[in-house]
């Protein structure tokens, strides 16, 4: 009978990292206090604001993620989308506490860190967090 209680307890736990993960997963949420150069990301900043992505390369949704801020940053003048190698770069992902991939970062014209993302983001998200990083957008 204990072995069917420990069964139980632990899909049920299973269960709950799962729905707070899946709630979490892609959310953007407000992020300061870094600033980061043009000199930190191996290529210049945006115009009106910057979309930096970690990315592995096995990972699957960074693939997907790729392809939104491509959008994104095609869509919306100004913008500019940089990808980084999180391996490659331990530095930034030790300095910034980038814990998974995809991480993004929504980047000001001054390379102040706005927006941060986890997962995989929805374009309406990157698009809304865009809004708060250029003010005068009208997006």
């Amino acid at each position: 009978m204990t072995g069917l209680w420990v069964a139980l307890a632990t899909l049920a736990l299973g269960t709950v990292i799962g729905v707070v993960r899946l709630r979490r997963d892609g959310r953007v949420h407000e992020a300061g206090g870094d600033r980061l150069s043009a000199g930190d990301l191996g290529s210049g900043l945006g115009e009106r604001a910057t979309l930096v992505q970690f990315s592995t390369a096995f990972c699957q949704p960074c693939r997907a993620t790729r392809r939104v801020l491509a959008d994104v940053s095609a869509l919306v003048p100004g913008v500019a989308h940089v990808e980084i190698d999180a391996e490659s770069r331990l530095d930034l992902v030790r300095r910034l506490d980038i814990t998974r991939t995809p991480t993004v970062l929504v980047l000001d014209a001054a390379g102040g860190i706005v927006k941060r993302a986890s997962g995989q983001p929805r374009k309406a998200d990157v698009l809304a967090a865009l809004a708060a990083a250029v003010p005068d957008s009208g997006l």
